[in-house]
């Protein structure tokens, strides 16, 4: 199966299903001699990790992090970091009516008219359970990009939306909150409607905004990997992910030019930012901002119709721990993968500076 890998200079490669006795990992390019704090890596996979609050899948996992190559007394190497991380708390019998049948909006289908033969348990290697080992590699990634920081938050639930812009949100309240909503008041908010949805067996998507601060000016290539089109790849890799915009995004189409503009200060910054950070697929060392939209998650604990095998339409009723609102642990996988796509730029702009 190809498609397992990400990245240039900085690349990841990821294996391991949802049920399978392990996930783990190839970091390639991580540059010699960064003492990893291997807290902050356990602290990303904390917030990620499926069980952590009653808006979250019930499933139980430590997610703990096996180092296998790459370190030598808590420094890299340079050489191939490689990692697994165990899977202890499956129950596969959750799956077992899905043998023969398809779910609507998983990948089950597709998967085995592509590839003859699909995992059933969970979803396999189509599991959002596969987002770990980017959460590992991201955590590594942001230890390379030292003065960038990057802070993802839940921007919306269903219909209920922060109605300000991000420079008046105090990051810090990120998570101080189960939804990881910095504006406490719509955070509450979005707790409550995620609950109600659970009780009604149903699902609910949402948004998250990342805020990208302290880049350097110069990241990004001119034509075909510029930097928004490769952060946009990156998001819609995500499981669930249907949008991605950085930036004015869509509202940007009903401006005109005169108000669109960022104008320039003396010193090279703008006056205004719709650029998203981001001009000619190059950073200009503003703030990059973007928006990555989720859908629903589509396994219901109520009944709807699914294909069978025999091509027959039959009414089922899903099983399994699910989320009823995945945004809240996709915000650290979100700001793990806009530092992948980072570092991978940081990576080759100091390349070319040799």
């Amino acid at each position: 199966m190809a498609g397992n890998s990400y990245g240039t200079l900085f690349k990841i490669i990821t294996f391991g299903e949802s049920h399978g006795e392990a996930l783990g990992g190839i970091i390639d390019g991580c540059p010699p001699g960064i003492e990893l704090d291997t807290d902050a890596i356990h602290f990303e996979m904390q917030r990620r990790k499926p069980g952590q609050s009653s808006i979250v899948t019930q499933r139980k996992e430590d997610d703990e992090v096996q180092f296998l190559s790459g370190i030598f007394e808590g420094k890299t190497t340079g050489t191939p970091i490689g990692f697994t991380i165990k899977n202890t708390n499956q129950k596969s019998g959750d799956y077992s009516q899905n043998i023969e049948t398809y779910r609507p909006s998983h990948a089950d289908y597709v998967y085995e008219k592509k590839y003859g033969i699909r995992d059933y348990r969970g979803g396999g290697r189509s599991s959002a359970r596969e987002t770990a080992c980017r959460v590992v590699a991201g955590a590594i990634a942001k230890q390379v990009l030292t003065d960038v920081k990057i802070n993802a938050f839940v921007s919306s639930v269903g219909n209920i939306s922060i109605n300000k812009p991000y420079q008046e949100l105090n990051f810090s309240n990120i998570e101080s909150n189960a939804v990881r909503c910095p504006d406490i008041e719509t955070a509450k908010k979005m707790e409550k409607h995620i609950l109600e949805i659970k009780k009604q067996g149903d699902t609910i998507g949402g948004t998250i905004t990342c805020v990208i601060q302290n880049v350097p000016i110069g990241l990004g290539e001119p034509v075909f990997d510029k930097l928004h089109a490769e952060l946009g790849k990156a998001m819609l890799s995500i499981n669930a992910v249907k949008g991605f915009e950085y930036g004015s995004g869509f509202c940007g189409s009903q401006m005109k030019g005169s108000e669109h503009n960022d104008l320039y200060n003396s010193d090279g910054t703008t006056k205004t930012n719709l650029s998203g950070g981001i001009q000619g697929g190059i950073s200009n060392g503003m703030d990059i901002y973007f928006r990555v939209a989720f859908k629903p998650v589509a396994t219901l604990i109520q009944k709807q119709e699914v294909l069978s095998s025999e091509n027959l339409i039959i009414e089922q009723q899903g099983k399994g721990r699910h989320d009823p609102c995945v945004v809240p642990r996709a915000v650290p996988i979100v700001e793990a993968m806009a530092a992948i796509v980072l570092a991978d730029f940081y990576l080759l702009n100091k390349s070319y500076q040799k």
